[in-house]
Parts: C-alpha cells; sequence; structure tokens
C-alpha cells in the first residue's frame, strides 16, 4: 500500500508539472502555430513571469538576501497577473524592433535575448538575488490546506497509514486543481481566438504575409499582439512554477528546459492546435520522467544518464514525426459554409 500512495503522489507531483507545461506550450502555440513567429527565447518569459510573481507575492529580503527590491508579500491572484504584465512588457520591447525581421533572424534575436535576460537574472543580485536565487516563496493557501488536513489527521486517529499520507499530501491535490483550472481557461480563451476574425488574421500571415498585407492588414501590429499574449501566457506558467517549486534561480531557466522542450512539446503534440500542445506537453514529460527510472537502474554516470535521457527524447520526437509529420493531433482546417443558392 505504500508504494501505492507512492505512485498517486507521484502522478499529482508530474501532473502539476506537465500543467504548467502546457502552458508554456499554448503560448507557444500562439506564437509559432498561429502565427509563425519562430520564437526560440521562451525561456526569457518564463522566467520573467516567474521573478515578477516571486517579487510580488514573496517575502520581504532578510539579512541573507541579496536583493533591495521586492518582496510585498501580495495575494498569489496579483502575482499571476504581475508575471503576464511583466512578461508582457518585455515581449512588447523586444517585438518592437525585432519583428520585422525574417523568421530566421527573429530566431536568432530572441534566443540571444533570452540569454541576455538569463544573465541579468544571474548577476544583478539587487533585485534577483542572484545565483543564490529567491527562496521560500508562498503557496497560495499552503498554511491553511496543511493546518486542515493534519487537524483532520489528528482528529481521526483510526485512519489507515495509506489514507493519512494521502490527506496530509491534500495540498497537492489543491494545487493541481489551480494549475488544471488555469490551463482549461486559457484553453477555451484561445480556442475563442483561433475561432475569431482576429484569429484568422494571424493565420492568414502565417501562411503568406504579403497577402494579408495587401488585404489591408496590419501584419506588425498583428504579429506584435500575437508575440505579447504568448508571452503572457508563458509568464503565468512562470508564477505557477513558482509557487510550486517555492524556490527559483537562473539555473530554472535554462534553454533546454525553458525553451526547447517546450517546442519538442508543440511540434510532437501538433502545431496549431491547442490541444496537441497540450497533449504534446503530457506525452514529452511523461517520456522524460520515465526515463528517469529506466536510467536509474542502469550503470551509468550522472552525465551519461542525461545525455541518454536528451537521445531518448529525440528518437521519440522523429519517430512521431515520422509516422505523423503534423504530430500527434494535426491543426484542424475550418471551412467556411458558403450558402446556399435558392433554386
Amino acid at each position: 500500500m505504500e508504494l501505492f500512495v507512492g505512485i498517486i503522489n507521484y502522478l499529482v507531483f508530474f501532473a502539476i508539472t506537465a500543467g504548467t507545461y502546457g502552458v508554456l506550450s499554448l503560448g507557444l502555440n500562439l506564437q509559432w502555430g498561429y502565427t509563425g513567429l519562430f520564437n526560440i527565447g521562451v525561456a526569457a518569459f518564463y522566467a520573467v513571469g516567474a521573478y515578477a510573481s516571486a517579487l510580488v507575492s514573496g517575502p520581504p529580503p532578510d539579512m541573507w538576501d541579496g536583493r533591495l527590491v521586492g518582496g510585498f508579500e501580495l495575494p498569489f491572484i496579483l502575482g499571476i497577473l504581475a508575471a503576464a504584465l511583466a512578461a508582457g512588457i518585455i515581449a512588447f520591447l523586444i517585438g518592437i524592433p525585432t519583428l520585422r525581421l525574417r523568421a530566421d533572424y527573429l530566431a536568432i534575436a530572441t534566443i540571444g535575448i533570452a540569454e541576455t535576460i538569463r544573465m541579468v537574472l544571474k548577476n544583478e543580485a539587487w533585485l534577483t538575488n542572484g545565483v543564490w536565487g529567491l527562496q521560500q516563496l508562498p503557496s497560495p493557501f499552503y498554511d491553511a490546506i496543511h493546518r486542515g488536513a493534519t487537524g483532520f489527521v489528528q482528529t481521526h486517529p483510526d485512519l489507515s497509514p495509506w489514507l493519512r499520507a494521502l490527506v496530509l499530501k491534500a495540498y497537492n491535490w489543491f494545487y493541481l486543481f489551480l494549475v488544471i483550472a488555469a490551463l482549461f481557461l486559457l484553453y477555451l480563451f484561445l480556442r475563442r481566438l483561433a475561432q475569431s476574425p482576429w484569429g484568422r488574421v494571424l493565420r492568414a500571415i502565417r501562411e503568406d504575409e504579403v497577402v494579408a498585407s495587401m488585404s489591408g492588414k496590419n501584419v506588425f501590429a498583428f504579429k506584435l499582439q500575437a508575440l505579447v499574449l504568448g508571452a503572457m501566457i508563458m509568464g503565468i506558467g512562470g508564477a505557477f512554477y513558482a509557487h510550486y517549486a517555492r524556490f527559483i534561480s537562473p539555473t530554472s531557466f535554462e534553454p533546454f528546459y525553458g525553451t526547447f522542450i517546450v517546442w519538442v512539446m508543440l511540434i510532437l503534440g501538433g502545431t496549431g492546435n491547442n490541444k496537441g500542445a497540450i497533449l504534446g506537453a503530457f506525452v514529452v514529460w511523461g517520456t522524460w520522467a520515465g526515463t528517469d527510472f529506466i536510467t536509474g537502474y542502469l550503470p551509468l554516470s550522472p552525465t551519461q544518464e542525461a545525455s541518454l535521457r536528451i537521445i531518448v527524447i529525440g528518437i521519440l520526437l522523429v519517430s512521431i514525426l515520422l509516422v505523423r509529420p503534423q504530430g500527434l493531433l494535426p491543426e484542424m482546417r475550418q471551412r467556411r459554409r458558403t450558402p446556399r443558392t435558392p433554386e
């Protein structure tokens, strides 16, 4: 029974992490899947959202903390809003000089800017506490839920050990509900946008910018809107990660975990399809987590284990794309109904 409890608790942790990556994948799908913006700087908006929420909702700096700002201890929802706003502002400032570049140059610019932001987070200790990161970040309603679960266990001493263990982990279930609820609301919001005239303009820009421009659409303005909105969604994902992990540092937003794996999730799930973006997040993170168990039984060093896991992800991506080039859930082409002419 202890094994069962351990598996359940791990699956909850897995779903929280995969759901957070699903939020990032939805943001990237808006930028690349709908608009064709080759953004290789996902980690930048992910990190900005995490740090913004941590500074707004986290504790004030103590005597061992190198930062001089932040720590306003505001409610979690305000931290989420701050994360979205900060990521959106950064995207707006990045988009003004870069969105007139071609796709390959835009990719180079965004990955360079992302690394610049990560270096700022690493070196500007007055703002981010440098390489030591931000610790003891609050999780929403953690004290109340933990206190209630502990009190319930104490008042019911006849509970079986496995049920007691599950009750004491009640907060993880609550946070899973928050992540899944946010993922679902974002999915509904983006689906409405995709079906709106605004979403159809984005797809027209993705297919042919010249034709969209000749139709009287301000291509630059629409691309900037898609970049900013997608970055805001990524910032929300960063906030959820920060308040669950309760500790963030620049190493948490390395290019592999912050950008590369998100791209793999989207491509494998299906670009241009929000359901595919979410499915890809769960499939890829499930594969990544599964290889962690497998490599633990092999006589390999930690470096070799990490390399093997990356190879497995690459093989999975190539295999699926050979069978389904458009991903597990390809984009659904919308067909406009033509009105019937009276006979």
